[in-house]
Formats: C-alpha cells, sequence, structure tokens
C-alpha cells in the first residue's frame, strides 16, 4: 500500500446497530465508502471527523487523533466536512458565505486561497449572486469551496450528490474530478451510487452491516470475482488510459491503454492526457481468433485469469488480463463451452462500448 494516510480502528454501538470498523486508507486520491443504505458509511465517516464518540483509534498521517486516552475534538481536527445538504446562509450573497469561514483562518495558516478555491469549483460568475438563488448543484459547489477555505489537510464529503437530480449531478461532478486531480490532500466519500464510484474513486472500502468487508484499489474490488460487484449486472472495469489521437472526420479518438489502443467517440481531452476508461462486463465478448470482419471496433488480446459461476445459473464471469490490468465478460455458460474456455487460454476480448470516465 502507498503512505498511509488514515489508520484507524473504530467501534460505536447503538440499540440496533454495530459499527466495528478497521481502516487503513492511502494519503492521496479519493477514498470511497462504498455500500448499501444502512451499512454504516455516514456513521463511520461521523466518526472519522469526531462528529460520533467511537471508541478505538485513530492516526492521520502519524498525528494521534484518538486512542483509549485521548480524543481530539472535531474543531481542532484539520478537516472539511461536506453534508448531504448545503447549509448556505440564504441572505448572504456567496463571497460572504465563503468570507465567513475563511476570514477566521489565519493568513498564515492558510493551505488554499480563495481565489484558488473559486477557481477550482468555477464559481466566478456567483460571487455575487444570493445563496437562495442558486442551483442545487451551485449550492454544493458553494459548500465545497467553503469547506476547502477552511485549510483542511483531510476533506469528507457525506453524500453531496444525493439530493441532486441527474442534470446537477453531471455538472457538479467534473468539479469533484478536478478536486481529485489537482488537490494533493486525500478526500474520503461516501456514496451508494456505482457511477460516482467509477468516476471518482481511487480506492475502494466496502461496508457490509457496520464491517469492512473489502478494501483496496477500485479496480482490483471491482473485478474481484470473490465480491458481489463483480457479478452486478452492471459490473464493469475501471481502468487507466491516455489519449493518443483524434480523428474528427469519423468523430473517434484513440486511448493507449495497458495491452493496445482503444477507440472511442470523439473526446474534447487533448493528446497526451491521461483519463479513465470503463468497461461494462455485458460489453465484453470473447473470440479465440482475431475477428477479421467485424463493426466492433475494439478487440484486444487478452488472457483468461479464472472462470467463475455467476449469480445467474445461466450465466458465467471470465475475467481478463490486458496487458496487467483486469476487465471483466459476462458471457453464457453455453458459449464457455463451445469455446472450450480455460484458466491461462490466450483469447481476443471483442469490447463493443468503451466510456470515458471524465
Amino acid at each position: 500500500m502507498t503512505e498511509t494516510g488514515i489508520d484507524a480502528h473504530l467501534q460505536l454501538r447503538r440499540q440496533d446497530f454495530c459499527l466495528d470498523a478497521r481502516l487503513q486508507l492511502p494519503a492521496t486520491g479519493v477514498s470511497v465508502l462504498f455500500g448499501r443504505s444502512g451499512c454504516g458509511k455516514t456513521t463511520l465517516l461521523r466518526a472519522l471527523a469526531g462528529l460520533e464518540r467511537a471508541e478505538g483509534f485513530l492516526r492521520f498521517r502519524g498525528q494521534r487523533w484518538q486512542d483509549d486516552a485521548y480524543f481530539r475534538p472535531t474543531h481542532l481536527r484539520p478537516l472539511g466536512y461536506v453534508f448531504q445538504e448545503a447549509s448556505l446562509f440564504p441572505h448572504l450573497d456567496v463571497r460572504a458565505n465563503l468570507n465567513f469561514g475563511y476570514q477566521r483562518i489565519a493568513a498564515g495558516q492558510r493551505r488554499i486561497g480563495f481565489d484558488e478555491a473559486i477557481s477550482l469549483l468555477g464559481l466566478e460568475a456567483l460571487l455575487e449572486r444570493h445563496a437562495d438563488r442558486l442551483s442545487g448543484g451551485q449550492r454544493q459547489r458553494v459548500a465545497i469551496a467553503r469547506a476547502l477555505l477552511s485549510s483542511p489537510e483531510l476533506l469528507l464529503m457525506d453524500e453531496p450528490l444525493a439530493s441532486l437530480d441527474q442534470h446537477s449531478k453531471a455538472e457538479i461532478l467534473p468539479y469533484l474530478e478536478r478536486l481529485r486531480d489537482e488537490l494533493g490532500m486525500p478526500l474520503v466519500y461516501v456514496t451508494h451510487a456505482p457511477d460516482e464510484v467509477t468516476r471518482l474513486a481511487d480506492h475502494l472500502v466496502l461496508l457490509d452491516n457496520g464491517r469492512v468487508s473489502a478494501s483496496g484499489p477500485l479496480n482490483q474490488l471491482l473485478t474481484d470475482p470473490n465480491l458481489p460487484l463483480a457479478h452486478l449486472d452492471e459490473a464493469a472495469a475501471v481502468i487507466d488510459a491516455r489519449v493518443t489521437s483524434h480523428d474528427p472526420h469519423y468523430r473517434l479518438s484513440s486511448l493507449g491503454v495497458p495491452g493496445g489502443s482503444l477507440t472511442v467517440a470523439l473526446s474534447v481531452l487533448a493528446p497526451g492526457t491521461p483519463t479513465r476508461v470503463r468497461i461494462l462486463a455485458r460489453d465484453v465478448s470473447i473470440a479465440l481468433d482475431m475477428p477479421q470482419h467485424s463493426s466492433i471496433l475494439n478487440s484486444l488480446p487478452a488472457r483468461i485469469v479464472d472462470l467463475h459461476h455467476d449469480r445467474d445459473p445461466a450465466r458465467v464471469l471470465v475475467r481478463l488480463d490486458l496487458g496487467g490490468a483486469h476487465i471483466l465478460s459476462h458471457i453464457t455458460r453455453r458459449s464457455a463451452d463451445q469455446l472450450g474456455l480455460v484458466a491461462d487460454q490466450l483469447v481476443n476480448a471483442q469490447i463493443k462500448s468503451v466510456a470515458l470516465t471524465s
């Protein structure tokens, strides 16, 4: 694992629920707490913030935040917290809302400047607008900027998109990706939405009934056949890519990925830009030979890592290795038998659809 940002074992008991979570999260990137409603995601996030008085220990970048003999209160923990609902002062404009907390941070302790936060969240045109005249997505962008202006070393977000419609979510997600890519601070993000996981997560924590059932790099968990994510109808792999070229005539772009090149719809990203692609398991078919005549643009050599029974008895889950990156394929059991598929076999992965995550 990379340098540890959060090292914790937190326990909290209620009448109908018990949190018993052991965490080790990296010091950079976005760590997503993921699981069904009621599994303890928000409770764990609040315990990290000190808003819930959990038992156990918590260290952040080696700093002692709590143990059996010590508890650092929330206001002394260098963190920013973004709630599901943006609690802005409705009678103040955006600039005043942001300045309210920013001015309380001593100039020598400010890690993020006012103009930098405004730029990161794209708020330049909203500064003079009153908070009660903002859309839901705009309000959350202001709330995130306000959290950043508290000069945190750690940013916590509790389902910040849960109350937004699809249009507002689409508006704000690029700004969250920008925070991930441009800020050096770690971010712990709570969600139960798979699309937010695939777009934002670097590290994934699966929670089940108050306990951590799995934790690790995003694609490692997405493609682990022993975990439920790989068996969902929307099961997908997320792999790193880099834009290599554009074809304006056919409105297509080429991406370099482990094991070869993929063609996607024309992207606005400049050649050389790193990005990520999501490949749904249902969009991956398997051929024994390289297709000669096919409308499918993407076909890459692959090695079968292993085959597993799926929750659908008519289907088989095949894990494939593309130059060191794993993807999944959901195919019928009949197809697997007819092709004689076995582990370590060299095949061709035909990918019907590839989506850029940004």
